[in-house]
């Protein structure tokens, strides 16, 4: 039987956004609402890896799981694996899914998703993508392009590759990139023990490290990019949203 394990890495030293997962969005922290719509996905345990006490300290207030991990971790993927093998250390979980801390209003049907994209048995690690329907978001460096090929599944890709740049050339859709992740717990374990890779540091892209290295990346196409909260204006469009949620 495969379990999943849901971890979201949660650090307060943001540069464009101090202390960002207490960050406050209709009465509770940033990194409670993560962490409410991770646990609505159903998926089984959810654990919050912080960088800080006060975000471990609200976490476990709104009856969630927390725990503090080295300042240190050069990438929130470093975090969640020092913390899988903290609170997993039988590794009974075959599925790490690492859903970012600044993704307040997340659906959590996409964190389903993700993670059903490992129940075939080709990929290493699974991501998600939708189709840029504003042309200013093709030449933003800001949004992360995915070049993939079509899988015979629909709403399938291959990641090939993941860019700043406008690609692929032609015609056709063009792919914004989602920074969910689920992994496959051995796929997490060879990812964490690889050096940063060229591509990965001219591109200022992560995920170009476990291309590089040769494993296979999948993506599910969805159909709306959730809002990740990484300014000021961002934080006061979650608000907006969340409020309009608890209106309706």
């Amino acid at each position: 039987m495969t379990r999943a394990l849901i971890i979201i890495p949660a650090r307060m030293t943001s540069t464009r956004l101090p202390d960002k997962p207490m960050a406050d969005i209709a009465g509770e922290p940033m990194i409670v609402r993560v962490w409410r719509q991770a646990h609505a996905a159903e998926m089984g345990r959810v654990v919050v890896a912080a960088d800080a006490e006060e975000i471990c300290t609200a976490v476990r207030a709104a009856g969630g799981e927390a725990l503090m991990t080295r300042p240190d971790h050069a990438s929130g993927s470093d975090r969640i694996f020092e913390a899988l093998n903290r609170v997993d250390p039988d590794a009974e979980a075959d599925i790490v899914v690492n859903v970012q801390g600044d993704l307040p209003t997340i659906d959590p049907a996409l964190i389903r998703t993700c993670a059903s994209v490992l129940a075939d048995k080709g990929p290493h690690i699974a991501t998600l993508a939708a189709e840029i329907t504003d042309p200013n978001e093709r030449t933003n460096p800001n949004v992360v392009k995915i070049v993939g090929t079509p899988l015979a599944e629909p709403k399938r890709l291959r990641a090939l590759y993941f860019t700043r740049a406008t690609a692929p050339h032609g015609d056709g859709p063009l792919y914004h990139h989602i920074g969910l992740y689920a992994y496959r717990r051995t796929a997490l374990e060879r990812f964490v023990s690889l050096p940063p890779s060229h591509l990965e540091k001219r591109e200022r892209l992560e995920q170009l490290r476990a291309l590089e290295d040769g494993m296979r990346i999948d993506v599910a196409v969805v159909d709306t990019v959730p809002l990740g909260v990484d300014t000021p204006a961002d934080l006061e469009r979650a608000r907006q949203l969340v409020g309009k949620t608890r209106r309706a």
